[in-house]
């Protein structure tokens, strides 16, 4: 028996290297990432939006700190195209990769060069077993506090803070919106009791 697989369900186990493609915007090199995030099963009653969120870091290939994905932007590919291939690649997870958190400018630390990180969110659906870097990385679920305490970069830091600010805001805006809800499907009934 034979099983057919569609060409997006095939991940190449090869991560692409070189710097040929690299985007470059006024001498800065332009890099991408995801920060990979899930949710808690069944801890979708708390006030606080990062007691429900686990996010997923991976090691670094040059130090021992942890951070979450990123890599190069290549010419050949849009910047969430590039997060999503740079979180298969090193982190081995996909998923949906949601709106943009924002740039940062940020100098290296193994090259004398500064360059432009791009972060977006993804929220994790499938979660590979074998992919590209998996012999390079270690890949760990982690609470935010966590994730905030072990990641080596301050840029990263704050797309993370800007991930919580935005899924707590999302989180509220449904409360609310289900409060409104109520409280017109009340004020209806408290009328036709009155008339």
């Amino acid at each position: 028996m034979v099983a057919l697989v569609s060409q997006e369900n095939v991940v190449t186990l090869v991560s692409r290297t070189g710097r040929e493609l690299q985007r470059y915007r006024k001498g800065r090199r332009q890099v991408v990432g995801c920060i990979p995030y899930r949710y808690k099963i069944g801890e979708k009653n708390s006030l606080d939006v990062s007691d429900e969120l686990e996010v997923l870091v991976i090691s670094s290939q040059k130090g021992k700190g942890m951070l979450f994905p990123k890599g190069g932007w290549e010419l050949d590919e849009s910047q969430k195209e590039a997060a999503l291939r740079e979180t298969i690649e090193e982190a081995g997870v996909r998923g949906i990769v949601e709106g943009k958190l924002g740039k940062w400018s940020f100098k290296s630390k193994t090259y004398d060069t500064l360059y432009d990180g791009y972060m977006f969110p993804l929220l994790v659906q499938e979660q590979l077993e074998f992919w590209p870097e998996q012999n390079l990385r270690q890949r760990t679920w982690m609470s935010i506090k966590e994730a905030r305490d072990v990641c080596q970069h301050w840029w990263m830091k704050e797309a993370l803070d800007r991930l919580v600010n935005r899924l707590m805001g999302q989180k509220l805006g449904r409360e609310n919106h289900i409060l409104r809800s109520l409280n017109c499907i009340g004020d209806a009934k408290s009328d036709l009791l009155i008339v």
